[in-house]
């Protein structure tokens, strides 16, 4: 393989100036061109914008893929532009487990019945969990993906040119100072001062207008990288809208869920009370004492002791049981031994 020696002893030669440029800049013995205050702004907003920009995006990745060797698989896959393997969410998991763990109790069994509808429940919940980490992938994390791979990363290249064009810029007004230095003395290459002189302000002026130019170019980036906080504010409306939709759906899955666990036998243990018997059993109404003592005979009844005093309601739907309220506490009584429990009368 051929090399250019001369191509790399000036290339190296460059960039060893270029690091004595930047550590005398560091130090303060040697002049920085300073950008506009306009552009120093945008600059300083650029930087806020894809700092938080890729916080964002890390974090919401890590909401709606929690696992962090599936965030890493989907990357592979999205860099080799294949899709994405199809696998099951946690719920779904859960829901297969107790699907076959209530066919091994026995359907015909309360508690197999009930675990069997509950793993149908998760599995629905899972299906809508994956459906909305579809949307809020296509709405929200891809566009701000997009953004930083695209526009942000042309920011950064042309940032990166507009520093070497400075790093220039510099070089050439210190070579015209130290050009004037020389007027009036012999040069030690035979050139007059004066050339050299006029040599360093012609490199001196085609430097300013590379500067000036690859500085407009960045402004006019950098305004465009604000105005599209305008497309984030639509793409965060629509991850909004889905979320939204996603805990509505999961909200009726699982009041059809209770709906079905109502309907077998032995549950639920209590039934929520209306709001409406709920502030009467506060505003000390409906309320009744305990003449003895009772240890409740399985969990969805209520254990009281003599003498105690708490809030009582009829269900509506069942005329054989009331409900007896304590604090957070609730559980069913059979109506035909309330006389022997409790008495209305005696309320303090």
């Amino acid at each position: 393989m051929d090399f250019n020696m001369k191509k790399l002893v000036k290339d190296a030669g460059a960039a060893l100036s270029r690091v004595v440029q930047l550590t005398e800049e560091t130090l303060g013995t040697s002049e920085k061109t300073e950008l506009d205050a306009h552009l120093e702004h945008l600059v300083e907003r650029g930087n806020v914008t894809k700092t938080w920009t890729e916080k964002i995006l890390r974090n919401m990745e890590a909401v709606l893929t929690p696992n962090p060797g599936n965030r890493i698989e989907d990357f592979f896959y999205e860099k080799i532009d294949k899709k994405k393997p199809n696998r099951l969410s946690n719920l779904e998991y859960v829901g297969i487990d107790m699907i076959q763990a209530g066919n091994e109790f026995g359907p015909g069994v309360a508690y197999g019945s009930a675990l069997i509808k509950v793993g149908q429940c998760q599995q629905k919940l899972g299906q809508v969990e994956r459906d909305f980490i579809g949307i809020a992938a296509n709405c929200y994390i891809q566009p701000l993906r997009k953004f930083l791979d695209g526009e942000m990363k042309t920011v950064s290249k042309e940032m990166a040119i507009l520093e070497t064009k400075r790093l220039d810029l510099d070089a050439c007004k210190n070579k015209v100072r130290k050009a004037r230095s020389l007027l009036g003395q012999q040069s030690e290459s035979g050139v007059p001062p004066e050339v050299l002189l006029d040599q360093a302000e012609r490199e001196l002026r085609v430097a300013q207008s590379e500067f000036d130019r690859q500085a407009e170019i960045v402004k006019l980036l950098l305004e465009g990288v604000s105005s599209s906080q305008a497309g984030h504010l639509r793409c965060l409306h629509e991850f909004v809208e889905a979320q939204a939709r996603h805990y509505a759906q999961c909200h009726a899955v699982m009041q059809d869920l209770q709906r079905e666990l109502a309907g077998l036998p032995g549950g639920p243990y209590y039934t929520t009370p209306p709001a409406s018997t709920n502030a009467l059993a506060e505003n000390d109404q409906d309320r009744a004492r305990v003449l003895c003592n009772y240890d409740a005979r399985d969990p969805s009844e209520l254990s009281v002791v003599q003498d105690e005093v708490i809030g009582i309601y009829e269900i509506s739907d069942d005329e054989d049981y009331f409900m007896g309220i304590r604090g957070n506490q609730r559980g069913k009584h059979i109506a035909n031994l309330a006389p022997l429990l409790m008495s209305h009368s005696q309320v303090s």
